[in-house]
């Protein structure tokens, strides 16, 4: 007998009981035959079947009743899914996921870009690029922190201008002196004399939070360089300086970006080398030979503009052999990555 799953002992017996009563009325509409009244009554009495034939009766009856007990039941039977003992594979491996129909994402794009420009090659790289039209940005490479070298003395002037809008003032001429050699021609006693006016790391800590800053870790006992940072926040303090949507105000963005466009010529390397024209550029670079192992911190962040597209980009690099090689480094990555984002 087939019973319906799910039910428990008294559903199964009503659902037996049921069926009997289906069967013996499927019996009546066959046979002609009620079985609620004693076959043996007297009004049937002359119909009855000689004996020598009621073998195969009886068999022909009960084959009858069971064939048209199940028919019914079945009709009665809720419908479920068949039952099969076969393993299907996974769903991911019968149709493709959304990434992999459209093609690679732009992470994977990038990541692929980051690993054949550094095949071969020492130390370790990162780099976060964004599109300021659409929004598109994606990060790749390493996935740790790099000392930031003189990188920081952008974040360190976002912070000395935060100060001042909290207090409602512009910057002293001393101040902007200060700014402008920091940022143009990273001169490392403008940028000591400005972390101590932004209250040394816990300064920075703060505006950064303000920023939007999440993985930067101000250097400790006045050693701005040895700020840590990861390329995903660069990117973060980039859109600060580039972006509206900033705790800076229009005229500080204004400022900052007004040095970065400005940098010495022998400080113009690194992801200028990704824009169709490097003067147009707005950068700031950070470069450290480290002591205890001679190897160098490369560092390069900041906007460029490529097939009408306003790019912002940034590439951290340590462990590298020496200067330039770094350099070289730095800049392969950043006109690959921008071509991405922007393919003639």
């Amino acid at each position: 007998m087939v019973t319906p799953v799910g039910m428990d002992r008294f559903g199964r017996l009503r659902h037996r009981h049921r069926l009997l009563r289906l069967s013996q009325a499927a019996l009546t509409a066959l046979t002609g035959i009620s079985q609620t009244r004693p076959l043996a009554s007297p009004a049937m009495a002359r119909h009855r079947t000689p004996a020598r034939y009621r073998p195969y009766v009886a068999a022909a009856t009960l084959l009858l009743t069971l064939g048209g007990a199940l028919s019914i039941a079945r009709q009665a039977e809720p419908e479920t899914a068949p039952v099969s003992n076969t393993i299907r594979p996974p769903a991911s491996q019968h149709a493709p996921s959304p990434a992999s129909s459209s093609g690679p994402s732009m992470e994977e794009e990038l990541a692929t870009v980051v690993e054949d420009a550094t095949a071969g090659t020492a130390g370790h790289l990162a780099t976060a690029v964004m599109d300021l039209e659409s929004g598109q940005s994606a990060t790749a490479g390493d996935r740790r922190a790099f000392a930031t070298a003189s990188i920081v003395k952008v974040d360190i002037l976002a912070a000395l201008l935060l100060k001042a809008q909290d207090a409602d003032r512009r910057l002293t001429a001393q101040e902007r002196q200060w700014a402008t050699v920091m940022i143009q021609a990273s001169d490392n006693a403008a940028a000591t004399a400005l972390w101590d006016a932004i209250g040394g790391a816990e300064g920075l800590a703060k505006a950064n939070r303000r920023l939007g800053l999440r993985e930067t870790a101000p250097g400790p006992d006045g050693l701005w360089g040895l700020t840590e940072t990861t390329a995903a926040d660069q990117l973060r303090l980039l859109k600060a300086v580039f972006t509206d949507d900033s705790t800076l105000s229009d005229a500080s963005r204004a400022y900052v970006q007004q040095l970065m466009g400005g940098v010495a010529e022998d400080q113009d390397w690194g992801i200028s080398a990704a824009a169709d024209d490097a003067e147009s550029a707005r950068l700031k670079n950070g470069w450290l030979s480290r002591s205890e192992t001679g190897l160098w911190v490369i560092n390069s962040i900041g906007l460029v503009e490529r097939n009408g597209r306003r790019l912002l980009v940034a590439v951290l690099s340590d462990d590298q052999p020496d200067q330039a090689a770094g350099i070289s480094l730095v800049e392969t990555v950043a006109d690959k990555a921008t071509t991405l984002l922007s393919p003639a």
